[in-house]
């Protein structure tokens, strides 16, 4: 350590007021104490104050802030972030690990991807950003221009600026169909969020109808139930089903979420699960094996998600002129007791 470093983020004229000397003293080193001594002083004085470091202060006369935004879709504009949905708490949860784990903070906003964020970023100085789900061609165009790494996370951009990492969902919800028609269920209904062009959502409802093609069966929209990726959206899909004369068997549930509720809103229109309503949903949340019964459903790793996005993240941040990569990790069916076969 020199003489006059002290590693607590402390500025010079700050240590110049604790240690009571001039400017010309403290350069020049005249009628300075030793290095211990003028660290033990700081030290003293520090905890006596209850200093706490400034982060943003910090960024701004560092190179590196030690930050990262994270942006998280919204249910609807104006509305609150998605975390009724325990999906973005899982990865939410495994970003900040992997991050505290590499001594760095997350700053969680909205998707509103405008010159404020822009700004936002830039005043906090931070590091990368991971944004969360997808979202219109223009908030792609808005976050380049921060010029900082950025790794996607379950979406479907086809711009090379950015890294991603994601799942193949349209085989997932294939896999999901696939099984419920193995089992002898020809009138499957499938429960969706919002099918926004070229999204998640709309990807699961390729793999729905690719299933079904495959095994001569029609594909009808009035099977298809739409609304938001939440506990209350399920409930209300399977008592719209219940009280329809569609004759359906079974549901696709594009999220687990949606098929928890599903499976309380069945109940309280008198159907059980499986015996006359089956159900497979798509995650494997964790509250799904926990279900009576345990939620059959298609597996994605949603923590190696967080982690994988903060890996490949720091990777950029350490090295920009790295080749943008792409990340598809792998789905397994997890068979459980909400699925009833009639063949």
């Amino acid at each position: 350590m020199k003489q006059h470093d002290i590693d607590l983020d402390l500025s010079r004229p700050q240590v110049m007021a604790i240690l009571n000397v001039t400017p010309d003293s403290f350069f020049a080193g005249s009628r300075m104490p030793d290095a211990p001594h003028v660290e033990r002083r700081v030290r003293e004085a520090v905890e006596a104050l209850d200093y706490v470091p400034d982060l943003a202060a910090r960024g701004l006369s560092r190179r590196d802030s030690m930050l990262i935004g994270v942006v998280v879709p919204q249910t609807e504009p104006g509305d609150r972030l998605m975390f009724q949905n325990s999906f973005y708490s899982e990865v939410l949860g495994s970003i900040e690990y992997y991050a505290r784990q590499r001594g760095y903070h997350i700053l969680i906003s909205d998707t509103d991807a405008n010159e404020s964020y822009l700004t936002l970023a830039k005043q906090r100085n931070l590091d990368g950003i991971i944004v969360i789900g997808m979202y219109p061609d223009e908030f792609y165009q808005q976050m380049k221009k921060t010029q900082i790494p950025i790794v996607l996370i379950d979406s479907y951009c086809n711009d090379h600026y950015y890294n991603n990492i994601r799942i193949d969902d349209a085989y997932g919800s294939y896999l999901a169909t696939r099984y419920l028609l193995d089992c002898g269920h020809r009138d499957a209904a499938f429960f969706a969020g919002q099918l926004k062009e070229n999204g998640v959502m709309k990807k699961r409802l390729a793999g729905y109808r690719q299933a079904l093609e495959e095994f001569g069966v029609p594909y009808r929209e009035s099977f298809v139930f739409e609304g938001q990726i939440d506990y209350k959206s399920g409930v209300a899909m399977a008592a719209s089903l219940a009280r329809s004369s569609l004759g359906a068997t079974a549901v696709v549930a594009a999220a687990d979420i949606l098929a928890i509720g599903a499976v309380r809103g069945f109940y309280d229109a008198g159907l059980r699960v499986p015996e006359d309503m089956s159900i497979i949903g798509f995650d494997d949340l964790e509250i799904s094996q926990y279900l009576a019964p345990g939620l059959t459903t298609i597996r994605q790793q949603i923590s190696l998600k967080g982690q994988r996005a903060v890996e490949l993240l720091l990777e950029h941040i350490a090295d920009p002129s790295l080749s943008k990569q792409e990340e598809i990790l792998p789905l397994k069916l997890i068979e459980r007791g909400s699925v009833r076969k009639l063949s």
